[in-house]
Order: C-alpha cells, then sequence, then structure tokens
C-alpha cells in the first residue's frame, strides 16, 4: 500500500474537486447528517482543505466553534487560509489516533474520507468518542470502492488502473464494517444512508471526471501501469464522453451514530 501524498499538488487538485457539482452536494448530505446547530463546538477530523470547517462556521455562528485536524500541514495551510479573520476557529496539525482535543468537548465530529486510510479504524472511532460530549454525534462519510462500475472498450487495462488506484486505500471497502465499529467503541443509535454517485457524461462537473486527475497522478507516480497505456486510459475515456459512451458509478455512505448519555 502506497497512499496519496497530501502535499501542495494535491491540496491544487482537491481545490478543484471540492467545488464540483457532486462534490458540492455531497458536502450539502454531509452538513444535513450532521444537522449543527447555533452555538455548538464542532469538530472536523481529517479537515483537509477546511471547506466543511468554513461552512460550519456558518451554521454555528460567533456564539459557537470549529476545530480542524489533520496531518498534513500543506492542507492545514489551504484551510487557515480560507478561515482567516474569524476568530471562532482552531486548526492543529495531529493524526486521527491523537486528537489534540480535550474529553467531552464537542457537540458534533465529522469525518469526511479519512478512515479508509486508516490502519486501526476502532481506535480511531474511540478518540473522536472520547472527544464528543455524552449526546454528541458523529458524521463518518466513506467510499466503498469495490461499488465503482466504470465503463471501458478494454476492461483489462481499466482492472489494472483500478488496481493501481486501489493502493492507494488501507480500506477498499471499509463501509462493511463501520456500523459494528461504531457501535463497539460505544456509539449508539448507529444509522446508514447509502449515496450514489453516477454520471455518463465526462465531466469535470462530475466526481469520476473531477477525480481521474487525481487517479492519473497517483498512478502514473506508482509505475505498475505503463505511461503510454496510462496516456491511452485517459485518452479513452475522454473518447467515450464526446461518443456519449461514457458510464461511471459508485456507492458513498455517510454514517450517522451518538455518544451514549
Amino acid at each position: 500500500m502506497n497512499q496519496l501524498v497530501f502535499d501542495e499538488g494535491l491540496a491544487e487538485q482537491l481545490e478543484v474537486l471540492y467545488q464540483t457539482r457532486d462534490v458540492l452536494r455531497r458536502r450539502a448530505l454531509i452538513r444535513e447528517a450532521l444537522d449543527p446547530q447555533p452555538g455548538e463546538r464542532i469538530l472536523d477530523v481529517g479537515c483537509g482543505p477546511g471547506f466543511y470547517v468554513a461552512e460550519l462556521l456558518e451554521e454555528v455562528g460567533p456564539e459557537g466553534s470549529v476545530v480542524g485536524v489533520d496531518n498534513s500541514p500543506a492542507m492545514l495551510a489551504v484551510a487557515a487560509h480560507r478561515c482567516q479573520g474569524r476568530s471562532n476557529v482552531a486548526f492543529h496539525e495531529a493524526e486521527v489516533l491523537a486528537l489534540p482535543v480535550k474529553d467531552a468537548s464537542f457537540d458534533r465530529a465529522l469525518c469526511v474520507q479519512v478512515l479508509e486510510y486508516v490502519p486501526d479504524v476502532p481506535a480511531a472511532l474511540a478518540e473522536m468518542h472520547r472527544a464528543l460530549r455524552p449526546g454528541g454525534r458523529l458524521v463518518v462519510w466513506d467510499v466503498d470502492w469495490s461499488t465503482v462500475s466504470w465503463h471501458s472498450d478494454d476492461p483489462e487495462r481499466m482492472a489494472r488502473v483500478q488496481r493501481s488506484w486501489d493502493a492507494h486505500l488501507t480500506h477498499r471497502s471499509l463501509p462493511r464494517a463501520l456500523s459494528a465499529q461504531l457501535r463497539a467503541v460505544g456509539f449508539d443509535d448507529v444509522r446508514m444512508d447509502g449515496h450514489t454517485f453516477a454520471t455518463n457524461e465526462f465531466t469535470p462537473d462530475a466526481y469520476a471526471g473531477a477525480l481521474v486527475p487525481v487517479i492519473e497522478r497517483y498512478v502514473a507516480g506508482r509505475g505498475e501501469v505503463g505511461e503510454e497505456e496510462l496516456r491511452a486510459w485517459m485518452a479513452e475515456q475522454r473518447e467515450l464522453g464526446d461518443r456519449g459512451e461514457f458510464f461511471f458509478a459508485c456507492v458513498q455512505f455517510a454514517f450517522t451514530a451518538t455518544r451514549l448519555g
């Protein structure tokens, strides 16, 4: 396994990805699941470039606050810039397994597409449980990458690209185990909603179209798929889009849970 490097280059790509139509939809679904209220204190675990932090600051208002935690200095720099001038926000560089926050100090917490990279998921969930007050609400969002359905006229090449991309994950199908893991560390009222992200257009506004450059950057650095083959895959996806034959679908999952009082 060779994870993505969350450096300045990836931060730039995520800036584009986070503003696409499908990811705007995803952000709205996550905020709806979290249901933040004015005056609350919220923790964003793996805050990345800070889009959720900025939006949640508007939700909680001046009487509330938001704390973002991430292990990437490049991501935190982008997040801090996005939220500059706000006095009710803080950022910390730290791992999800050692959150630099006090026990029972947050009303709500979210963790979006982070745990698929974490070797010890139960330990990470236990840290979030510790950070929440009794009755506090957690939202975890992750992708089951085994649900990806992606058309190609060269299925074998498509499979090689997908296998190389999947190597960036610690858990390819994390949602399958999350309900039980949440309950095991003490969460109650665990609920799950699946959301399909599908498109028949090769457009940067769709999840797949915005994801392709990220996949290209990662796969090109691994050497498992040759440069010529990778260029051919990229060209084919564009051609499928031009011919009206592009197809991509995957299922992403929102888990909500409550810390017992």
